[in-house]
């Protein structure tokens, strides 16, 4: 069943009544010259007609309310892309040029791509090829990571794990053999990949220790929650966000728009 919140059901009335105006209107001034058309004019009786008008109208076309259900949905999707974008700008230097942050792909790239992605997230788990092909097809494409995590304490550490092995140049090869893990990370997972990538786990348990590491994953929960990402993957890409995982037609489709502009 569709359910709206009372204010958009609210704008699906208003623009009801509006488009059945338009259509009675040339009737109703052929009968009644005088008849003011504007609704705050009516009088009680005009207004109690006009709802009759409504309902017929409604009873015998549906597609006048179904019409009016999608401009609302039209309008708050341009409201909440406009929100988005606004959003993007105000946080354009965080979101691309955060001295530190991990990127792939070509550093001097034309358009950037940041995903916000959590290592335990089982759909960031599947866009792993699917970004991989991006980026071997695109050599002009820039990928900044945000890691976020928020599915528990497994999360935190492989995301404190990541920007440890950043400090030893690993960041790329802990993020792969992290996601292409088992699901359930823990401090032992994180030895045993630390050891076979040839990193100093000495070194990285104090690393993930470092309060900077967390200020970070601090800093980028806080990016996310200013964009209102509540989900991953997410990706900006231009004055686009978009949230989820995407097919690879999908994301060449965005950054073509984002290089375009």
């Amino acid at each position: 069943m569709l359910r709206l919140p009372a204010r958009a059901i609210a704008s699906i009335v208003a623009l009801t009544v509006m488009l059945v105006l338009d259509a009675v209107a040339p009737a109703m001034a052929q009968t009644s010259p005088r008849l003011p058309i504007s609704p705050s004019a009516f009088s009680d009786a005009q207004r109690k007609e006009i709802v009759e008008i409504l309902r017929h109208a409604l009873r015998t076309d549906p597609s006048i309310l179904r019409d009016a259900i999608e401009a609302v949905r039209a309008d708050a999707k341009r409201a909440e892309s406009a929100a988005s974008g606004a959003a993007i700008a105000r946080n354009a230097e965080a979101l691309t040029r955060m001295p530190g942050d991990p990127v792939a792909g070509n550093p001097s790239g034309d358009v950037t791509i940041v995903e916000f992605y959590d290592i335990r997230c089982p759909y960031c788990r599947r866009t792993l090829p699917t970004i991989a092909e991006l980026l071997r097809t695109d050599p002009k494409l820039r990928i900044v990571y945000k890691d976020i995590p928020i599915l528990g304490p497994g999360s935190v550490v492989a995301a404190r794990a990541v920007l440890a092995a950043q400090r030893q140049g690993g960041y790329l090869r802990m993020r792969e053999a992290l996601m292409t893990g088992p699901g359930q990370i823990d401090a032992d997972v994180v030895k045993a990949a630390a050891q076979r990538l040839g990193l100093d786990w000495e070194r990285m348990q104090r690393d993930m220790a470092d309060p900077a590491i967390q200020a970070r994953l601090d800093a980028n929960l806080k990016l996310a929650s200013a964009l209102e990402i509540e989900g991953t993957p997410a990706y900006v890409i231009g004055q686009q966000l978009h949230p989820g995982a995407m097919a690879l037609a999908d994301l060449r489709d965005m950054v073509a728009l984002a290089r375009k502009r």
